[in-house]
């Protein structure tokens, strides 16, 4: 459960991330290509080129998802979280530029190399420039942070991370034969969440004084094994070195006609973005949309706030981070058990059914972050509250994982196969924005909806606390700001409620979309006379 151990909301991006990488390396490819069996020799070392290339898409991504922690740890307004929240945004937004980076590149150099090595080299230098500034900018000793630049690096690193991205999902498809293309989406999931684990947990862990003195040190020292400057200092490095290397020894492979991966048509710039409008002024493609956009509001305080609480209540950030460890198994194995109920014609049976229980579950997020204050002794939490937590998390990741994995199954099922990438792509990314706006807002109104009063020994104020100034006044004039009604649980009522409409509202929508008939979904018109033959033109039975 997100809200009472980790940030799940970032985990939540990158599931969402995977399965529009996957269904781009398993489209059909026609009955010859079904029939070929993987055959690993001469691929182990593309196998091995993609992994690393995910790998290192995933460092900037955890690195992004441990900012937040810091910044609450300085004093970071929750204002000031809804504005860092931004740097997340670029991934579910790349379908706005994918088709450049698919249809512009340098011939000689190679189609995606041309998008792959700027990249990584940007992202290599932000990271060596980051080091230098980032402790300043992070703030603490009594220095506000400066939110904006961090938001404008991070969001920069995202962007590049994404386009890099576009880029690498594009060259799976001609690095491996035909036969190992499916390696391609294990490469992405393993990598990135390997990459997302070392910048995100393993940083948490090695930049924590606490945990290093506990667990790794025989001395006490000052600090943790690693900093966040010398953590980027080092990946900058990687980056820069990995990428010469990939620029001067890999070559592209140039696909033949006779040997495509994928049955897509190849279509320029403008031939892509009126694709995607198309899609969009699909009747039944607007009701999913208006779904997926408005289903995570009913989560957003949970999702957005809850973890940002418990750090406020004491809980250390790296233990958080820590917590996700133990429940990787049920990460694993959770998936492949839901597959099963969401296999059929109706797999959003499942969705539907599961969003009662996530609405219990972040009712007892909100209980649990209440309660935590009480279980604090001299500074340190007992072994039983670490359990409770896991035990939530355990729980909601249930209800994540049924809604997760549904959606992903009705995507799959309702997309056009003749343009799957881009169908996949495109509900992916409405998918993604549907989590991210929400998240925002509701940190942005954390602090509004909040009642305070600076509570000065003997004095009456007039101080309520209510922007970071006025807190720094309380403070210096030696009083507490103390919280009467927390904008918090004025959020999670507000979530509940909306979500129990949205539930009677949304249940029939979703039972409408899943009756129509497939070809209700269409956007590319089949020409009868050519079995073979296709037109990008619409299919005016489904525009609307």
């Amino acid at each position: 459960m997100k809200d009472t151990s980790i940030d799940i909301m970032d985990l939540r991006r990158r599931q969402d991330r995977t399965p529009e990488r996957a269904t781009r390396n398993v489209i059909d490819t026609g009955p010859e290509e079904k029939m070929e069996t993987s055959d690993l020799r001469g691929d182990k070392l593309n196998i091995a080129i993609l992994f690393f290339l995910y790998l290192l898409q995933g460092i900037p991504i955890g690195l992004t998802s441990a900012i937040p922690m810091l910044l609450q740890n300085r004093g970071a307004t929750y204002k000031q979280q809804a504005e860092f929240s931004f740097a997340y945004w670029p991934f579910s937004l790349k379908l706005l530029w994918a088709p450049i980076v698919d249809s512009l590149y340098w011939n000689a150099f190679g189609r995606r190399k041309s998008w792959l090595i700027p990249t990584q080299y940007l992202i290599g230098l932000f990271m060596l420039i980051l080091s230098q500034h980032v402790t300043q900018w992070l703030g603490g000793g009594g220095h506000p942070p400066n939110v904006q630049v961090l938001t404008a690096i991070f969001f920069s690193l995202n962007f590049l991370a994404a386009t890099q991205d576009i880029a690498v999902d594009g060259w799976a498809l001609t690095m491996l034969k035909r036969c190992n293309v499916g390696h391609a989406s294990t490469c992405n999931s393993v990598g990135q969440t390997a990459g997302y684990f070392l910048g995100y947990v393993v940083f948490m862990a090695l930049e924590s004084t606490e945990f290093c003195n506990t667990y790794l040190r025989w001395e006490p020292a000052p600090e943790g094994f690693v900093t966040l400057p010398g953590f980027l200092w080092f990946w900058g490095i990687v980056f820069l070195v990995t990428t010469t290397m990939v620029a001067i020894f890999k070559r592209e492979n140039i696909p033949s006609s006779t040997s495509r991966t994928i049955n897509e048509p190849e279509l320029n710039i403008k031939q892509s973005y009126a694709l995607l409008l198309g899609i969009l002024r699909m009747r039944p493609i607007q009701i999913l949309g208006a779904i997926l956009l408005s289903v995570k509001i009913s989560f957003a305080a949970s999702d957005a706030v809850s973890s940002l609480k418990l750090i406020d209540a004491g809980v250390p950030k790296d233990k958080l981070a820590l917590l996700v460890v133990p429940l990787v198994p049920l990460q694993i194995i959770l998936p492949l058990v839901i597959s099963k109920y969401t296999t059929g014609p109706r797999p959003m049976n499942i969705y539907v059914k599961a969003i009662p229980y996530r609405l219990a579950l972040g009712v007892v997020a909100a209980f649990v972050v209440w309660i935590t204050p009480a279980f604090l002794t001299n500074g340190h939490f007992p072994v039983y509250y670490y359990i409770m937590l896991i035990i939530n998390y355990g729980l909601y990741q249930i209800t994540l994982y049924s809604m997760f994995v549904a959606v992903m199954a009705f995507f799959a099922r309702i997309s056009d196969p003749a343009v799957g990438g881009t169908y996949m792509t495109l509900l992916n990314t409405v998918s993604n924005l549907g989590g991210n706006w929400p998240s925002t807002v509701v940190l942005w109104l954390v602090d509004v909806l909040t009642w305070g009063r600076c509570n000065i020994p003997d004095t009456q104020s007039d101080n309520i606390c209510d922007s970071q100034e006025k807190k720094d006044a309380c403070a210096a004039a030696g009083g507490k700001c103390e919280i009467d009604i927390d904008g918090y649980y004025i959020e999670c009522i507000i979530c509940l409620i909306y979500g129990l409409i949205w539930y009677k509202w949304g249940k029939s929508k979703v039972a409408y979309l899943q009756r129509l008939p497939l070809k209700s979904w269409k956007i590319v018109e089949e020409k009868p006379d050519d079995t073979d033959s296709q037109s990008l033109l619409p299919n005016h039975n489904t525009v609307h």
